[in-house]
């Protein structure tokens, strides 16, 4: 259902805070525990389980968010999931302190994967519910830029404020910004999905429409080079090739470097979504984002110097960012009403293979193959994503670029 200009702006504003602050937690680990790890003496396989145990969770959780959406609405899910991401937060200090520390991140990693399959499938969902398609790019945009925008504030937190003050500090602190999210989420956002007539909440109910199984498979390859190799193995790339940024250790480099990619995203996906609403049409502006990001891994498996490493972060992440919003947009454009929760939901399972993934391969095989080879592959994958995305949307719409108002269902 579209809501009035005014009141869609104040919902679409109050998903934004509320999925920036919650973002916290997502990028608070990433710069810590990869190093932690070795201290508490978590295996180095283990830390990549670790960090990929959100995303393994969300392949099951996923779907029946979408599904969970489209039937009872969007409220009740957004507010939960926040809720369950603060509390897997807090988890990270109990975590520290405990002797079974390995066991007590599994669990919250978990945790965070069951809330925000719940949060990110409501975001768009409500997203796509209160804008129309004409500005459903720079809508799209906007809340993705918050859900990333709290990503690398989170990474902030995990490299600076550890380095500075401590590791427990950090997480508390995450925790923190995560119970506000929650708060504002219950205070702000009221119901907007129509609700469908789903029989049936299943982990294997997924959409399987040819645009939801294409935008998927693009999801799953920005995922798996992004978050799943260069969030995974940057620490380590920086302190084999003795890089430091303003004088940080490893761990405050690469916070502050994946802060700066994450940055650059969700700056291009504003202008990204923004822009493919002017043009009138998502899949250019894609392939010209997918191939920054090729670019972008190419300068990074080379790169021996501070300037060399922040051109190829602000690339990828740019790459990454402005296919974002486009991305989405499409999605929506291109699913009924009544099932744009459960496509949502297909498209995270899709990201959440990939990122989880990523950190599986590469963190075991870095050291057999080097960090040149595991990011020139990288690099091949966001080229595989647009000749993915061109076929598919060929094949569903019989043209390889169409408009918006041709793509909407």
């Amino acid at each position: 259902m579209n809501l009035p200009t005014p009141e869609s702006n104040r919902i679409v504003l109050a998903v934004v805070a509320s999925t920036f602050f919650v973002g916290f937690g997502g990028g608070v680990i990433f710069p810590i525990l990869p190093n932690l790890g070795e201290v508490l003496g978590i295996s180095a396989f283990m830390v990549g389980l670790i960090l990929s145990a959100n995303r393994f969770t969300r392949l099951v959780a996923n779907a029946p968010a979408g599904i969970l959406v489209d039937r009872i609405g969007t409220r009740t899910p957004f507010v939960a999931g926040l809720a369950i991401e603060g509390v897997a937060t807090f988890m990270y200090v109990v975590a520290i302190v405990s002797p079974m520390p390995e066991a007590w991140f599994m669990v919250a990693r978990v945790l965070w994967g069951i809330g925000s399959a719940l949060v990110f499938a409501t975001a768009y969902t409500i997203t796509a519910d209160v804008s129309e398609a004409d500005s459903r790019g720079t809508s799209m945009g906007i809340v993705r830029a918050g859900i990333t925008f709290g990503f690398p504030a989170g990474l902030v937190l995990g490299g600076v404020v550890s380095d500075v003050w401590g590791n427990v500090e950090a997480f508390v602190l995450a925790a923190a910004f995560a119970a506000l999210a929650s708060v504002i989420a219950y205070l702000i956002v009221p119901e907007t999905h129509v609700e469908g007539e789903q029989e049936s909440v299943k982990p294997w109910d997924v959409e399987r429409s040819v645009p939801a199984l294409t935008i998927g498979l693009v999801n799953f390859g920005l995922y798996f080079a992004y978050i799943g190799v260069l969030f995974s193995t940057l620490v380590l790339l920086l302190d084999a090739r003795a890089i430091s940024i303003f004088g940080l250790d490893a761990q405050g480099s690469s916070g502050m470097l994946m802060a700066i990619t994450v940055l650059a995203g969700s700056v291009f996906t504003l202008g990204g979504g923004a822009l493919s609403d002017a043009v009138g049409a998502r899949v250019p502006i894609m392939i010209g984002f997918l191939t920054t990001s090729c670019i972008g891994f190419a300068v990074l498996a080379f790169s021996t110097s501070f300037e060399g490493m922040i051109v190829a972060c602000l690339l990828i992440g740019a790459g990454q960012g402005g296919v974002g919003g486009p991305l989405t947009a499409l999605l929506a454009d291109l699913t009924p009403e009544e099932r744009v929760g459960r496509a949502m939901g297909t498209n995270n399972v899709f990201g959440d293979v990939g990122g989880g993934l990523g950190p599986l391969v590469s963190l075991p095989l870095v050291d057999v193959v080097g960090f040149e080879v595991i990011y020139g592959v990288s690099a091949i994958v966001p080229m595989l994503a647009g000749i993915v995305l061109v076929a598919g949307i060929y094949v569903h719409t019989g043209r390889v670029s169409p408009s918006v108002g041709e793509s909407v269902s």
